[in-house]
């Protein structure tokens, strides 16, 4: 006789947020469990009456008081069959991005403790949150070369130095800025506003401001 199927099924939300030019995680402290005082990603068991997204979005709410409107489906985890010590458990995690600034994070229901915690200082991570926060980042750096997710971290109105600091810091790497901008206004997508911003030194830089129709036309 076969052993009954004791499996269950989770969901993790990883949320980055961009501020102050750097990269942030969105991480909570659990309240309960052997694994109380480690950092994790927001996240929890799927009630029986529930879809994966509604459950994602429940449990980020409940546990940090962050509500976003789109949250894309990432990847399954559960090959490592011990990846939670206390039960066998799949998880379908998620992935989406947002402009930190905006979101007031607060610790409830089953959480501790809810921060923004910079993507190059980050604890250690409980169960396999590190594998599922690389695997989300990897696939943020592969959707800016089809899709501007960038701009989701960005505030409504953004210098354009602000956009090109964000993708360096997603492609962890130089880019060309003059290249950059050409190739960005040619998609046609971003509006140049009269507005004007005062920096430190010099003149004051031009406001740019992203345009949905103008990209859902150009998809």
């Amino acid at each position: 006789m076969k052993n009954k199927q004791e499996i269950r099924v989770a969901v993790d939300a990883v949320v980055f947020g961009f501020k102050n030019n750097q990269i942030f995680l969105l991480l909570v402290q659990s309240k309960f469990g052997t694994d109380r005082l480690q950092w994790a990603l927001p996240g929890g068991l799927v009630q029986n009456e529930e879809s994966l997204k509604d459950a994602v979005l429940r449990e980020l709410a409940e546990e940090t008081n962050v509500n976003i409107n789109y949250l894309e489906q990432l990847y399954t985890f559960g090959d490592n069959i011990h990846r939670d010590h206390r039960n066998r458990v799949i998880s379908i995690a998620y992935f989406g991005a947002v402009d930190a600034t905006k979101i007031d994070v607060i610790a409830d229901t089953d959480a501790i403790h809810a921060e923004w915690v910079a993507l190059d200082k980050l604890p250690k991570l409980a169960f396999d949150h590190k594998e599922i926060v690389n695997t989300a980042y990897k696939r943020l750096q592969d959707k800016l070369s089809y899709q501007p997710l960038g701009f989701d971290l960005l505030p409504k109105e953004f210098l354009f130095s602000d956009l090109e600091n964000l993708y360096s810091l997603i492609l962890n790497k130089e880019i060309d800025r003059r290249n950059f901008r050409k190739k960005i206004m040619s998609f046609g997508f971003i509006d140049e506003t009269t507005k004007t911003l005062q920096q430190n030194q010099g003149r004051p830089a031009r406001l740019f401001r992203f345009n949905k129709k103008k990209y859902d036309d150009f998809v």
